[in-house]
């Protein structure tokens, strides 16, 4: 009578992912340098990724085209759906957005990150960050000098001063939720923590860029800009931290001692 065939072992899902977390874990190990140069490789994309993004949507503004044709039709549909619950709730969200609330959070955010963790580099990167997206967004308001849609759409006439390409209040919300976002999960990363960063960061910059349309103060086109742009000043961000890693990281590898061999042959 033949043996009975041997059944295979499968492995289970857990076992599975305990193998590759085992493997990750050695990779690291050995090549310490190895994933923070993946990072910088990522915030390099994010860079590139960003400013095409921006030269694209600048460019539709200035020929009229592609995405500039949502321009008017989109301001003419949320001008005429406002009502006095959402217009009290968007400005809200406008206001903690603007140049008034957001510096002072960001401050405080900076202040208690340095002192409660004892880590100066996340402020000081989250607090560069923000004051780079502000100063390119003055500086792009000013070259491109885009005019504001008119008066007669916007909530409150007159508020407004500056040009209207890019959105400051979106780029500086962006780069803020972003940042920020970056600077929590790359210190205790996980999956599910980065679903949840950038679930939080959509619904916060989409928050943000549709109070701007909906009150009337900008186009379509210009908080789109402003989104690529905040991308590209997050890609920025990772390349420095990164690179700050690849250094420690190299530091640390070659300060360590070197491994005893043992003793050698007996001399006869």
């Amino acid at each position: 009578m033949p043996a009975p065939s041997p059944t295979p072992v499968t492995s289970s899902p857990s076992s599975r992912r305990a193998r590759v977390r085992a493997a990750v874990g050695r990779a690291r190990a050995d090549h310490p340098a190895l994933v923070p140069q993946l990072a910088v490789v990522v915030g390099l994309a994010f860079v590139v990724l960003g400013t095409a993004g921006f030269i694209g949507v600048l460019d539709a503004v200035q020929e009229n085209d592609d995405l500039a044709l949502l321009d008017e039709p989109a301001l003419e549909f949320l001008v005429q759906a406002r009502t006095d619950t959402v217009t009290g709730f968007l400005t809200l969200v406008s206001t903690v957005s603007g140049p008034v609330v957001l510096p002072v959070l960001i401050a405080v955010t900076a202040i208690l990150w340095g002192a409660l963790r004892r880590a100066w580099w996340p402020a000081v990167l989250l607090t560069g960050a923000m004051v780079a997206s502000s100063l390119i967004s003055l500086a792009l308001k000013s070259v491109i000098a885009r005019p504001r849609p008119p008066v007669d759409s916007m909530t409150v006439a007159g508020v407004e001063t500056t040009y209207s390409f890019p959105s400051g209040h979106t780029i500086g919300a962006a780069t803020f939720l972003l940042v920020l976002g970056y600077l929590l999960w790359i210190r205790r990363p996980s999956v599910p923590a980065l679903l949840l960063w950038l679930a939080g960061t959509a619904l916060g910059i989409l928050l943000v860029a549709m109070s701007r349309l909906y009150l009337g103060y900008h186009f379509v086109s210009d908080v789109v800009a402003s989104m690529a742009l905040a991308l590209a000043v997050l890609g920025g961000v990772i390349v420095l931290d990164r690179r700050r890693a690849i250094h420690a990281a190299r530091k640390t590898a070659t300060s360590e001692p070197a491994e005893d061999p043992g003793p050698g042959p007996a001399v006869t």
